[in-house]
């Protein structure tokens, strides 16, 4: 059957009469418990566990230097987009003694390491890449590829002179509040000690890589690479997209087809002698369109201001998603990429339930609607444009659309059409076993000489999981760990303030604006706020700032009252939803601001323009 809703625009749908719709979400159930582990995200293991060589830096080589041993008045840690956001606003209020550290060589974050063939960002670059009024910087394409991205990082760097104090190749292992002299004590693998009077976070949720737990992973006698430790060595080629010559006469095997696996595959698909892909769950693949920058996007850029009404109008489309805003009120879109597009749908969808019959079953009904239709438009493209039809019914998606991250790409599927390669789909059982030959699916083993794993990040960012994650506990004020405080999920005012943690400030999607589908843009409201409190605070000659308990306390409440949490129990297994396990109260703290983004945002807006922040305890030094 052919369902297309794409020249339906925004207009409100009703389900296709061809659609079984119990049918559907019969299968839904079905891949579902095939996929689902009672060892949850802990099938999953870090680099250093059994390839600790595939977790050093490809990128630069770690260059001996003293240890250090002074005072700033701001240390970030994580060289990201959230810690160059937070450098770059902290420098417009006048606040430049700033020092950020990080494990890499370089800034980037995610786009330092990630340097496989074909990354690029997920979300339009004229949203995606932060401060590009304040640079000038205009993106060459609508989807930018990864050396440009690393690059834009680089300039945002030496523009605000975050490069001056910037410590590469370095690990926080303590960090400490220090009563006496309201400040932080950092210690590193470097050997540094320093004091800092205020200290912000921003690891980002792809900072840690995981392997896939298969029996015998490092038993294989073959090349083993992750997408976030490249080897062009071993490949040939480079990020820029020179040929890989280097797997002209090899077997490649990629585990993992998630949005990593979207953007890769094509790119290996052209040089290898022989590509084998293990799918245990096939992504939802739908047109990007990528090319270069239009020309409407550029003349905006260039008036001065263009990157802020871009922004605004991705947040108003994309609270599209719950709904927002109300009825009658028009959206304008000046984005359009796949995120705002789905966004309008869902508005239209929600809106087209009658006032006097709206309830909260109503809505999820017309959504549901939407959604089977969706989905079903994703499945037929694949009928259209994979012509084995083996492989094509293998490679459809059976879950709600939002089950997993959307995914956007222009020549995924059409690789399957290459004779050199090979789905191997493992019915959501993934790969059994790794020898030292090669991949074991079903009992049957597949000879490999190297075998690629896109298999993602630790995305637990739940109560404890936050500081596993990040590598370093805090001790806070008495003493009190982030990983003790938070051991019933996460709390916090905005999703960035944390009682008994005074002059801290966490930048992270959860409890705060939640742009799900664009970080960076979250990254960048959560750094206006941090720089407007640090700056109010060292306006008023105050030495700390805390969120107090009170405020604390209410916050979290509303979100447990109406918050929805980032996934649903019952979609198949993945990080949305805590790969298939019981929704705890610490997954249930893992939700955005439940009016929405554009709410948020409004809210923060006029909280930093009141400057008189009620819910945050300001004091000075006990020691003064």
């Amino acid at each position: 059957m052919k369902i297309s809703l794409t020249d339906q625009n925004t207009a409100p749908v009703e389900l296709d009469e061809r659609i079984d719709a119990r049918a559907t979400r019969e299968r839904y159930d079905l891949e579902r418990e095939k996929r689902l582990r009672t060892d949850g995200v802990h099938q999953y293991s870090r680099l250093t566990d059994e390839f600790a060589e595939l977790a050093d830096d490809p990128w630069m080589p770690v260059v001996e230097r003293e240890p250090v041993f002074d005072h700033v008045q701001f240390t970030f840690i994580g060289g990201g987009f959230a810690g160059l956001c937070a450098g770059a606003q902290l420098h417009k209020q006048g606040i430049t003694d700033v020092r950020i550290i990080d494990g890499a060589g370089d800034f980037g974050g995610v786009w330092y390491w990630n340097r496989y063939p074909g990354a690029m960002c997920d979300t339009k670059s004229v949203v995606y890449m932060p401060l590009l009024d304040e640079t000038g910087h205009i993106p060459t394409e609508k989807w930018v590829h990864g050396p440009e991205l690393l690059e834009h990082a680089k300039r945002i760097g030496t523009q605000f002179d975050l490069y001056r104090k910037a410590l590469f190749h370095t690990m926080a292992t303590t960090v400490t509040w220090d009563e006496g002299h309201s400040r932080w004590i950092v210690e590193t693998d470097r050997g540094d000690r320093f004091t800092t009077q205020f200290l912000g976070i921003g690891l980002g949720p792809l900072s840690v890589p995981k392997l896939p737990g298969i029996p015998g992973i490092e038993k294989f006698a073959g090349k083993s690479i992750h997408t976030a430790r490249w080897d062009y060595s071993y490949t040939g080629g480079d990020a820029a997209g020179a040929p890989m010559e280097g797997l002209r006469d090899k077997r490649v095997g990629v585990v993992g087809t998630g949005a990593t696996a979207l953007q890769l595959i094509p790119e290996v698909a052209k040089y290898a002698k022989e590509l084998f892909v293990f799918q245990r769950t096939p992504s939802t693949v739908a047109a990007r369109n990528n090319g270069p920058l239009e020309a409407e996007a550029i003349e905006l850029l260039s008036s001065g201001n263009g990157q802020e009404r871009l922004l605004e109008s991705f947040s108003v489309n994309w609270d599209g998603f719950i709904g927002q805003p109300a009825p009658g009120i028009e959206v304008e879109d000046l984005v359009n990429d796949g995120w705002t597009d789905l966004g309008r749908r869902m508005r239209a969808q929600i809106h087209s339930v009658p006032p006097e019959e709206f309830s909260m079953e109503a809505m999820m009904a017309a959504v549901g609607e939407l959604d089977l239709m969706l989905m079903e438009e994703r499945r037929n493209r694949i009928d259209e444009i994979v012509t084995d039809p083996k492989t094509a019914e293998s490679l459809k998606p059976w879950y709600d659309l939002f089950c997993k991250r959307p995914g956007y790409h222009d020549e995924y599927l059409e690789s399957f059409n290459r004779p050199n390669v090979h789905l191997v789909d493992t019915d959501g059982k993934g790969v059994s076993e790794i020898t030292e030959a090669g991949a074991v699916v079903d009992g049957e083993e597949y000879p490999l000489d190297v075998i690629i794993y896109a298999s993602g990040f630790e995305y637990g960012t739940g109560g404890s999981e936050y500081v596993k994650r990040a590598g370093f506990d805090l001790i806070g004020r008495d003493g009190t760990d982030l990983s003790e405080a938070w051991a019933d999920g996460m709390e916090t005012l905005h999703g960035m303030h944390v009682h008994g943690f005074p002059n801290m400030f966490i930048i992270q999607l959860f409890q705060g604006s939640f742009l799900g589908a664009n970080v960076t843009q979250a990254n960048n409201y959560a750094a206006q706020n941090l720089a407007a409190v640090v700056a109010q605070v060292l306006a008023e000659g105050n030495d700390e700032v805390e969120v107090s308990k009170e405020a604390q306390d209410a916050y979290v409440a509303m979100l447990l009252e109406f918050g929805q949490p980032f996934g649903r129990p019952d979609c198949t297994p993945g990080y949305y939803n805590d790969d298939g396990q019981p929704f705890g109260r610490s997954f249930q703290l893992n939700c955005g601001y439940p009016a929405g983004t554009v709410a948020f945002i409004k809210m923060i807006e006029q909280w930093c323009a009141d400057k008189e922040f009620p819910e945050l305890e300001r004091r000075k030094s006990t020691n003064a």
